[in-house]
């Protein structure tokens, strides 16, 4: 095939809530550029996009498709992006390699929550956005209602270049206010008659031809001058003016089509040939060391590799960008990131599972590669001499997470290769090998994401697994100061051992005072601190020792054993074997033995009298507590509202944002177990939510039995 300049290549997302029909609209782009002879459907399981036996057996996307088309003599690089927002990682990613997204919107339902999140995506990353407004055909489709939700949600910018006249079953034509023609199809769909406009459409057609030429002249002092002398702008000054404007965001051109049936769809790729920004358009990216790197086909090469998948009878497939220079077959390249060098046998073309040989890719690029040796996700490759490193992609914190475990315990390995695997594939599938709740731990964006990784290993890898409730990372820490004191005294024929350890523990507040006297009883303990160790705790919060040790009682070389045994009940608290944090520990008096005293005597007398100081002092269990913020339409906000405190969740305020509520809670990581499911069962998918660590906090008295008990009887099955 023809080898594309930076000036001929446009890299687009096609992007949109689940159901909207993006699969369906990339197969009829195939279609429309004669890369396929015949559109396959979503129903049917053989479209171009949804290729992979998981994707056939839900009868959606659950992968991002790389897809090219080549039209007017140019080169449309499309990556079809899943809609649920489960996947959203595949769009973050698609949209940081892209340089404008196309938002499809079901005609029947309008503007989703999926729909806002991904606007605020490409918001987040610059990037222009155009939306198709899909399913014109569908019984419910209004187009109008739609618009006025559009611009409700996203604003005034939001601009139509096409009306339909007829909306339902019956829509087969409409106004298109750029070219002031009308288009109009038969039953089949395809190449559309263009006809003026009829009289009957003339003012209303008008009356947005003036919104549109008046929005393209805003981006162009230019062409505001003219319109203001003339009236009107030429149409090729209306897509200077609109291109210019899709570069700074300052506009969003709306499209009508129906992709089921093929009408409007050669229009709007007409479109995207003629005016959204070339690659070289765009602003540059930025590398690692914060310098600008402008797709230069003869600068030095440099790829960075976006995707990676495992695909039947091939293996591992790598998908990239080329950044800069010109990509050649079998060039030697260094990856900056793990240090290994790669040769490039082969790179490709791609259109969902075809990929078409090529012998080279200028900057602005997209293709793919097999049988690398070492590269993951996030790789550079560069050429000998060239310093470029990117890392510009920033996904989600994950929402939805499950302990995995395999049936046969003698799979573990395996189990743990696959994941690795997984998680190159989709960075926001998240693996963690938790050794305080001694589990393996995989977070993920909702039940489905997650639903879908458990089908593939199951499925594909033949690996039977087990998803459980995964144990919640409780804190211990105690409430009020308490005194102890252990003996450790061990005699068995020749050298024995011998270790006494005095000490007060009291809870730690960042700030207090130097301990100074305590009172216990009738007794009073006055305390002359000679130095303070401050540990900070991996798992937060803090451990301070005080030597108050005075007189010699204790040798200064075996403090640091008693901290060790200090630790050791630091990491597994008394109450139900959680870390422990925020304590201070004064070490205050203790007895030695010229010859049997050593650091394991020192060590179990430390960690013996602080279990017992930790217990009389208190103790409670602490929980984490997350920041919760739901997304939600209006009328389904009560519903919301009133599921929160039946999960210990206090709601701490709300608003609204471009046509939905929004609720922000508290909320016990506990409560948000299966909160994923419960909410999209509640609003049937239409609402999503984010949460984020806030702190930990005193568990209820009635948890705090329930959860004593409940290590209780593990300890006596252990």
């Amino acid at each position: 095939m023809k080898v594309y300049k930076t000036q001929e290549i446009k890299n687009i997302a096609l992007l949109g809530s689940k159901g909207s029909g993006k699969t369906t609209l990339a197969e009829a782009m195939l279609y429309e550029c004669g890369v396929i002879k015949r559109r396959g459907t979503v129903e049917a399981g053989n479209t171009v996009s949804d290729y992979f036996p998981v994707e056939k057996e839900y009868g959606s996307s659950v992968f991002s498709t790389v897809f090219y088309a080549e039209f007017g003599g140019k080169k449309l690089n499309v990556i079809d992006c899943p809609g649920a927002d489960d996947f959203v990682g595949n769009a973050i990613t698609a949209l940081n390699v892209t340089d404008t997204g196309v938002i499809v919107i079901n005609g029947q339902y309008g503007v989703e929550v999926g729909t806002q999140n991904i606007f605020r995506t490409c918001n987040q990353v610059g990037k222009p956005i155009i939306f198709a407004v899909n399913q014109l055909d569908g019984e419910k489709a209004d187009f109008d209602n739609v618009l006025e939700n559009m611009k409700e949600v996203f604003g005034s910018k939001v601009v139509p270049v096409q009306y339909p006249i007829q909306c339902g079953p019956g829509f087969n034509a409409f106004i298109d206010v750029l070219l002031m023609k009308k288009y109009s199809w038969g039953p089949d769909g395809g190449v559309p008659k263009v006809e003026d406009i009829p009289a009957d459409q003339m003012d209303k057609a008008q009356e947005l031809h003036a919104a549109l030429v008046e929005a393209a002249a805003e981006n162009d002092e230019t062409l505001m001058d003219k319109f203001f002398e003339d009236g009107a702008l030429t149409e090729d000054e209306m897509r200077e003016g609109i291109r210019k404007g899709l570069v700074s965001n300052s506009i969003y051109p709306v499209f009508c089509v129906s992709a089921a049936k093929d009408m409007g769809v050669r229009r709007m790729m007409e479109f995207l040939g003629n005016v959204v920004p070339f690659v070289e358009e765009m602003p540059a990216p930025v590398d690692t060391a914060g310098d600008e790197v402008k797709p230069d086909a003869n600068g030095p090469v440099s790829i960075f590799m976006f995707k990676t998948t495992i695909e039947p009878h091939i293996g591992e497939v790598c998908y990239f960008k080329v950044m800069s220079g010109t990509l050649k077959v079998g060039m030697d390249l260094d990856n900056v990131n793990r240090g290994s060098k790669e040769r490039l046998a082969q790179i490709y073309c791609v259109c969902g599972q075809i990929k078409t040989p090529v012998d080279e890719l200028c900057a602005g690029d997209i293709g793919a590669t097999v049988k690398l040796k070492d590269v993951r996700t996030g790789n550079t490759l560069d050429e000998k001499g060239c310093t470029y490193e990117f890392d510009f992609i920033k996904y989600p914190a994950p929402k939805y997470q499950r302990a995995i475990r395999p049936v046969t315990e003698s799979d573990s390995e395996k189990l743990g290769a696959i994941l690795n695997r997984m998680h190159e594939e989709d960075p926001t599938w998240v693996v963690e090998i938790s050794k305080e709740l001694k589990q393996t731990i995989l977070s993920g964006q909702g039940e489905f994401h997650l639903r879908t990784l458990k089908w593939r290993v199951e499925n594909n890898d033949k690996l039977p697994i087990i998803f459980e409730e995964p144990k919640i990372p409780y804190r211990e820490t105690i409430t009020k100061a308490a005194r102890a004191d252990y003996r450790h005294k061990k005699q068995s024929g020749g050298s024995g051992q011998f270790g006494e350890v005095h000490l007060i523990i009291e809870p730690y507040e960042e700030g207090m005072p130097a301990p100074d006297t305590y009172k216990f009883g009738n007794q009073e303990y006055k305390m002359s601190v000679r130095d303070t160790q401050e540990i900070p705790l991996a798992w937060g919060g803090k451990l301070v020792v005080c030597n108050c040790i005075v007189g010699g009682a204790i040798d200064a070389r075996f403090i640091p054993a008693i901290v060790k045994g200090l630790m050791d009940r630091m990491e597994q608290g008394p109450l139900t074997g959680s870390y422990a944090r925020d304590v201070r520990v004064c070490i205050y008096d203790g007895k030695m033995h010229p010859v049997d005293s050593n650091e394991i005597s020192f060590r179990l007398a430390g960690r013996n009298a602080f279990s017992e100081a930790f217990r009389n002092a208190n103790p409670k269990v602490l929980e984490p507590i997350y920041d919760v913020e739901v997304l939600v339409p209006s009328e389904l906000m009560g519903d919301v509202m009133s599921d929160l405190p039946g999960r210990r969740g206090i709601i701490m305020g709300t608003s609204s944002e471009n046509g939905f509520d929004k609720i922000q809670a508290k909320v016990p990581l506990k409560e948000l177990a299966n909160y994923s499911t419960a909410l999209s069962s509640i609003t049937g998918g239409r609402s999503s939510f984010s949460m984020k660590f806030s702190s930990y906090e005193l568990v209820p008295g009635d948890v705090q039995e329930k959860l004593l008990k409940e290590y209780a009887e593990q300890n006596k099955e252990d």
